[in-house]
């Protein structure tokens, strides 16, 4: 039955955990390890844009990975381990699904299974006390830029928000200064901070103009990428490389990648 091999990996990381394991990995902590957990997703779903059954295959285990990794710190802590892990989350899909597992008459359609489920999760939530009636409640975790885009929208609808795209972006002119100060005074803490500020002022303004942050900031990227790209090919057809060469003469191969058009 498939699942067995679960115990292989965890035994793995105990040892690249141990006394005798990887510098490295003992290096880690929970809040190290937040940059890879979100790189390993993106590359998950990067093999499934490009059909890449092998990499799909290796990037889950990757991500796998992750998540063990992240029980294993856990489990030093004392709080949990992988098998409790496991167990609640089988725990919450037996709980969600009375139509299979208890024998619950009438959800026939996955419409009917979505209404339920939203019924049970919001009835657990009661249960703890969560409270459901925030105005941003609802706003799932996600994207950085997008999850921000969407709280500054449903903040915004209740007044919460600056005129206009000018009052925005004169937040954006606020949050440099506080930037500039930030590092200036070389406090990391506040450097952190600030920045954070910055890029939420930006997502406002994308927001107030009517541009999707996230596909804005991946479409950035790409052109990026592909600019870099073409400095690179001239710089082999000259016999150099970025290493060989400076900062001028590639600044020079950037704009002519511009005018070229290069996107």
């Amino acid at each position: 039955m498939p699942g067995t091999a679960l115990p292989r990996l965890v035994e793995v990381m105990e040892r690249l955990l141990g006394p005798d394991g990887c510098p490295w990995d003992k290096e880690q902590t929970l809040e190290t390890l937040r940059p890879f957990l979100v790189e390993e997703t993106y590359e998950v779903l990067d093999a499934l844009a490009r059909n890449d059954v092998a990499g799909h295959c290796e990037e889950l285990g990757d991500l796998m990975m992750q998540i063990v990794f992240h029980a294993a710190l856990r489990q030093r802590e004392g709080a949990f381990d992988i098998d409790a892990v496991c167990n609640a989350i089988s725990d919450k899909l037996v709980h969600r699904h009375p139509h299979v597992f208890a024998n619950q008459q009438g959800v026939e359609t996955s419409a009917q299974v979505l209404v339920q489920w939203e019924e049970i999760k919001a009835a657990e939530k009661a249960a703890k006390g969560t409270r459901t009636d925030r105005v941003l409640s609802g706003v799932k975790p996600g994207p950085a830029l997008a999850r921000a885009q969407k709280l500054g929208s449903k903040a915004g609808k209740v007044g919460f928000d600056w005129p206009g795209w000018q009052g925005s972006f004169g937040k954006i002119d606020e949050e440099v200064g506080e930037l500039r100060e930030a590092i200036e005074s070389a406090d990391q803490a506040a450097i952190h901070h600030e920045l954070g500020d910055l890029l939420l002022a930006v997502v406002n303004v994308a927001r107030k103009v009517g541009v999707d942050a996230e596909q804005a900031m991946l479409d950035a990227t790409l052109r990026f990428q592909h600019r870099f790209e073409f400095v690179e090919d001239r710089l082999t057809e000259r016999g150099k490389s970025p290493q060989t060469s400076n900062l001028d003469e590639m600044d020079a191969l950037w704009n002519d990648a511009k005018k070229a058009g290069v996107k």
